[in-house]
């Protein structure tokens, strides 16, 4: 008995690792953030966290409301479900007091989700130009340059960004091959490859780009993107997803951009948005950003075709 005893108990431990393994680390860390906000919540009102009901729940989403965004609040919800599962507990999200609670404050509320902006043609070539124009030394601007112009003409998330090793690149007579080992929407690790060919402007161009970054840094293994020191001296360390958004940032207030709407994922919306305009489909937008389901993208052509297909273009005054 004390040997069936001592199995189950390693099973469960085994199963509960398992249960983890199948989150990515950001994704486990956005569930225990998420988790401590609810659980001071609880703890203020001298509620149980965990395990938790629904009541205590839909009374945190209610709590919730008054200042977050429904997508802030469902995400809060698979969070302290995910954090029960890892825990061993269950927990009914799909409860008439949960689901009817959500239902009422998005009639309340409204569920238009207002995105940040994209980085647009305009705004490529004004981070491009500012760059050259700055006093930097000629290899952090050869780096913040190709992470650009990389992260655009990729449509790449800016996690997969700065996940990019030397060893996953293969540069080819049409451009340059990426293989991305694993994404927010690829927990398996299944990749796949991203092809940027040549530009006719050097100026603009990601391969070139890259290469003359790769030539300059003399990287040859390891992370692509890494950290400057004092002094502007490269390192070995891998860049940090925030510090791409932090760089586009600073690049667009020194353009004279508004800067505030902005983030690391405007690289991947404008890529999509602006391959939208010009004709690309759905398919092809979704083979190099990697979107599951057209629900994102169809969004991106939506945008991008708000003024092109107008109804008020065919009215003459």
């Amino acid at each position: 008995m004390t040997e069936l005893t001592t199995d189950l108990k390693s099973l469960h431990e085994a199963t509960l690792n398992n249960l983890k393994s199948s989150k990515a680390n950001n994704t486990l860390r956005a569930y225990k953030s998420d988790f401590k906000d609810f659980g001071g919540f609880c703890s203020k009102h001298g509620l149980n966290s965990l395990p938790t009901e629904p009541k205590i729940v839909s009374l945190y989403l209610t709590h919730l409301s008054k200042n977050s965004k429904i997508s802030t609040l469902r995400r809060r919800l698979v969070s302290i479900s995910m954090v029960h599962k890892l825990k061993g507990y269950y927990l009914d999200t799909k409860h008439p007091i949960i689901v009817e609670n959500l239902m009422g404050i998005r009639r309340v509320k409204g569920s238009i989700q207002i995105g940040k902006k994209p980085i647009l043609i305009n705004h490529l070539k004004a981070l491009i130009n500012v760059i050259n124009d700055h006093k930097f030394k000629e290899i952090k601007k050869l780096r913040d340059k190709s992470i650009i112009l990389i992260g655009f003409g990729g449509g790449f998330r800016r996690t997969e960004l700065i996940s990019i090793d030397y060893e996953d690149l293969e540069f080819v007579p049409e451009g340059v091959k990426i293989t991305i080992k694993r994404s927010k929407t690829d927990q398996f690790g299944e990749g796949m490859i991203k092809g940027l060919p040549y530009f006719a402007n050097e100026t603009f161009c990601p391969v070139t780009n890259l290469k003359n970054w790769l030539e300059i840094s003399k990287i040859k293994s390891g992370p692509i993107f890494r950290r400057f020191a004092k002094g502007q001296i490269l390192t070995d360390k891998r860049l940090t997803d925030q510090s791409v958004v932090l760089l586009i940032k600073e690049y667009l207030k020194s353009a004279g951009i508004e800067n505030e709407n902005f983030a690391g994922h405007s690289l991947r919306s404008g890529f999509a948005t602006v391959a939208a305009d010009n004709g690309a489909d759905e398919k092809s937008i979704m083979a190099m950003t990697g979107h599951k389901t057209t629900q994102m993208v169809r969004r991106y052509i939506k945008e991008a075709n708000i003024f092109k297909n107008n109804a008020l273009n065919k009215i003459k005054l």
